[in-house]
């Protein structure tokens, strides 16, 4: 599977449309660090949306995973070597907890500290919200993941099939008409 198919390398994705890590597209401060400004995700702001999303429907890791997505239009999705440690530490804190699931995934469903914390911090979730529903605004219309996928999906194929081996005569007309016929129906779209 290609990088964006599996959802890896969102950062360099979402560092493009310019938020998050070095949301100024890449330039860099004294010392050459990275600037912070147009973060999305500052400290514990990713606990507290997963929990918000917990709270309104238990979920999988891999669907809290997507909604985060959803919840920014496609410009950031965390991976799970982030997610999963975060449900670990609001499981321990005893703000989640693990419910059955016909599947057998662990499905997270709030606890009731959790739904007192999440109180608690109606102020911080107000602003998180209010930044998450300004980059999903901004990222409309930009690099569809969907289109991104798809992209590096036929390149990573086109690759493959050349690395193959040579192609006669036959199969290189095949490849041309197939390319083209795609690029007339992105035209039309």
């Amino acid at each position: 599977m290609h990088r964006f198919q599996c959802g890896h390398d969102h950062r360099a994705r979402f560092a493009r449309h310019g938020f998050g890590w070095g949301g100024d597209h890449g330039h860099h401060g004294p010392r050459g660090e990275r600037s912070r400004r147009g973060r999305v995700f500052e400290q514990g702001d990713l606990r507290l949306l997963l929990l918000q999303l917990i709270a309104a429907k238990p979920s999988h890791g891999y669907e809290l995973i997507k909604a985060v997505e959803d919840s920014v239009g496609g410009a950031y999705a965390p991976s799970p070597g982030v997610v999963y440690p975060t449900l670990t530490l609001l499981e321990e804190l005893g703000y989640i907890k693990q419910i059955e699931s016909e599947a057998g995934k662990k499905l997270y469903a709030i606890a009731p500290e959790g739904e007192a914390w999440l109180a608690s911090q109606a102020e911080a979730l107000a602003g998180l919200n209010a930044r998450v529903a300004e980059v999903a605004a901004a990222s409309r219309g930009r690099d569809a993941p969907q289109l991104v996928r798809a992209m590096e999906n036929l390149r990573t194929s086109l690759r493959l099939r050349l690395s193959r081996g040579p192609l006669n005569e036959v199969q290189v007309e095949a490849l041309a008409d197939a390319l083209d016929a795609a690029a007339k129906a992105i035209e039309r779209a």
